[in-house]
């Protein structure tokens, strides 16, 4: 198995790896896709993404926004973000998921790029506020909120992806017919429901897509990386 981080992020991250995410891989099948959202707190003077951009234009280096760590996609979607909308956010790295979206709640952080996952129960309960999609179509669990395309920023998507990879070497055909077997499986009806159900959403790639779509990430990831200069080391 392999991810976003392990495959896309971390080969920039760290100096030193036990393994090449590019080279020691057979890349056979994207699996799950993690629909992404931009969060705010209850009591945010913000409903939109450009409302939030006015915010932080109008307080330059004073609006914040929380991650599950350094090197994390939400603390990478959050630089990404302040390119693309030419702001200047201060990024608060936490110990994981939970801890930042608690303060994101309690107002003690502004804003959080969060999986749809996490945050759907909150935004449900009416205890976050959801500005926006990361994703390139709005998701089916939250249809009013539009994506960050719609509101203006192009070029803007993050992708929380999972996929199913093989030692290097391994045959095509057998590579050909893991990938034939998942897609039969993930396509049916049953299969789409239930990663509806949970904010997950799946793409039929043929092995060699895959592995473009698994180059274009670590592109675009180590562009962010190197820009910012966040290291693990």
């Amino acid at each position: 198995m392999g991810t976003i981080g392990t495959h896309a992020i971390n080969g920039h991250l760290y100096r030193k790896l036990a393994f090449d995410p590019l080279k020691s891989f057979e890349p056979v099948a994207f699996l799950a896709d993690a629909e992404s959202v931009l969060v705010v707190g209850p009591a945010a003077p913000v409903n939109s993404v450009g409302e939030f951009i006015k915010l932080a234009k109008a307080k330059p280096g004073s609006v914040t926004y929380a991650s599950a760590g350094s090197g994390s996609t939400g603390h990478l979607a959050g630089e990404l973000f302040e390119d693309r909308a030419g702001v200047f956010l201060v990024h608060i790295p936490y110990r994981g998921n939970a801890p930042a979206l608690n303060d994101v709640m309690a107002g003690q952080v502004a804003a959080s790029f969060a999986t749809l996952q996490t945050a759907l129960p909150f935004i449900q309960g009416g205890r976050l506020k959801a500005v926006a999609v990361l994703g390139q179509k709005r998701s089916a669990l939250l249809p009013q909120v539009p994506t960050l395309a719609e509101s203006g920023l192009k070029n803007f998507e993050v992708r929380n992806w999972t996929g199913l990879l093989a030692p290097a070497g391994t045959p095509a055909p057998v590579v050909n017919q893991l990938q034939a077997d998942i897609s039969r499986f993930m396509l049916q009806p049953e299969t789409q429901a239930r990663l509806a159900k949970q904010a997950l959403t799946y793409l039929d790639m043929k092995p060699k897509e895959f592995a473009g779509f698994i180059q274009r990430e670590s592109d675009k990831w180590g562009q962010v990386i190197r820009a910012v200069g966040v290291t693990a080391d």
